[in-house]
């Protein structure tokens, strides 16, 4: 069984920096992004930055988030980590870690937040002005 298990949700005051993890086990299929999803009150679910799990230099970006946010992950530890620089308001959601299997199907164009196959439980997110 797959399971996502995030952390390191909190309160931040604008400009400042969280750091959120996501623990993940349960799955041995190669072929598959993982990341980071935002869904903020009365919005849509986002996708914010993934990763291929066959080369650790492809990543997906939102615009919103480029220059500010960082994913990584240490594959020891089946951890997968976004470092949130420069926080803004605007950045204020609940944050999910995702995992999409069977990334090559999607061919050249990164997958959806609707087509996410297993979800964390998400974590909260808050920027103060």
């Amino acid at each position: 069984e797959v399971q996502l298990v995030e952390s390191g949700g909190g309160l931040v005051q604008a400009g400042g920096s969280l750091t959120l993890s996501c623990a993940a086990s349960g799955f041995t299929f190669d072929d598959y992004a993982i990341g980071w999803f935002r869904q903020a009150p009365g919005k849509a679910r986002e996708g914010v930055a993934y990763i291929n799990s066959s080369s650790d230099d492809n990543i997906y970006y939102d615009d919103s988030v480029k220059g500010r946010f960082t994913i990584s992950t240490d594959n020891a530890k089946n951890t997968i980590y976004l470092q949130m620089n420069s926080l803004k308001p605007e950045d204020t959601a609940v944050y999910y870690c995702g995992l999409i299997w069977g990334l090559s199907l999607y061919g050249s164009r990164w997958p959806e937040a609707n087509e996410v196959d297993y979800w964390g439980q998400g974590t909260q997110v808050t920027v103060s002005s």
